[in-house]
């Protein structure tokens, strides 16, 4: 049964090795998300300043989302008009003129990470699946040799980080398909309409704007996405309040938005060492497949020879 076992654990690996390289290194991108949304911006970000904004650049109210990204200085107003989302330069109050290329990678390795860039989500899913199928033959291949050999450190370090490697396809797992291990929320009055300004001004009472990542309309519910002890913490704004939202674990712990540095730090450690064990499983596959060549071919020259 080991060999069996060994067999099914190599050649899933070899079937699914490209998208698990792609996932796991843009995993691995993904991780430093939250440590540069959690960057202290140049200088603080102001209420006043934040209405004047919204007061030159949706004077009608209309806007449905806003977002603040601390680490370009940048804000964003969405849905004020029928053209594209204004971006504003917090240092100078103007529309910005540089490319905000460190969103735009960011937002392309997100689009990897679930889509394989070209709408292949399922096959992302199939390949989290086989990552869990994988890690699930190695323990039943048995207890590890602990050597100094690549197959010696390979084995060592799926067991030392096995929790970390079960735990990241099992939350993405979980975000496919809306697990989220919170009861229903209870739905409120219809509380109509609440202006951006005025969803502003009911974060900057209890929160540092610099902590806002959002503002967005999720169907009926205007939802505010803040950093609050170092999670990110979901909220609804009513015309008169902040109610804070059921946390979605699978989400905070896949995305590391959780324990400030320590949830993206424990993402970075994770994606290394999956990357480096499918390092090292293709590297022992190829070395050994080399050795079995050259073997029938040196086999194949002796028989030659003898004839």
């Amino acid at each position: 049964m080991t060999n069996l076992f060994r067999r099914l654990h190599r050649w899933l690996t070899l079937l699914f090795a490209l998208p698990l390289l792609a996932v796991i290194g843009t995993g691995l991108v993904l991780s430093f998300e939250p440590l540069a949304q959690q960057a202290r911006p140049e200088k603080p970000i102001a209420l006043s300043a934040v209405s004047e904004l919204l007061k030159r650049f949706d004077p009608q109210g209309a806007s449905r989302s806003l977002s603040i990204r601390t680490m370009d200085n940048v804000l964003t107003i969405g849905g004020a008009g029928r053209g594209s989302a204004v971006v504003i330069d917090l240092r100078t109050g103007e529309p910005a003129t540089e490319p905000q290329r460190f969103a735009d990678f960011l937002l392309t390795m997100r689009r990897m990470h679930e889509t394989l860039l070209l709408d292949l989500g399922w096959v992302v899913t199939a390949s989290t699946f086989a990552m869990l199928a994988i890690a699930s033959l190695g323990l039943l291949m048995g207890w590890p040799r602990f050597r100094n050999s690549l197959s010696g450190w390979h084995q060592s370090a799926a067991w030392i980080a096995l929790p970390l490697i079960v735990i990241s396809p099992l939350t993405g797992l979980a975000l496919v398909y809306g697990v989220t291990f919170t009861p229903p929320s209870a739905r409120g009055p219809d509380t109509g309409h609440v202006a951006m300004a005025d969803a502003v001004r009911l974060v900057a009472a209890d929160h540092d704007l610099a902590n806002l990542t959002s503002i967005r309309q999720r169907g009926r519910t205007l939802m505010a996405r803040i950093y609050v002890g170092g999670e990110l913490r979901g909220f609804r704004v009513t015309a008169t309040s902040l109610q804070p939202l059921p946390r979605n674990w699978p989400r905070v712990i896949h995305e590391g938005n959780w324990g400030g540095f320590i949830g993206p730090v424990a993402n970075v450690v994770t994606s290394a060492v999956l990357l480096g064990l499918l390092g090292t499983g293709l590297t022992i596959w190829f070395r050994r497949t080399a050795q079995r060549f050259r073997g029938r071919r040196g086999s194949f020259r002796s028989m030659r020879a003898a004839s």
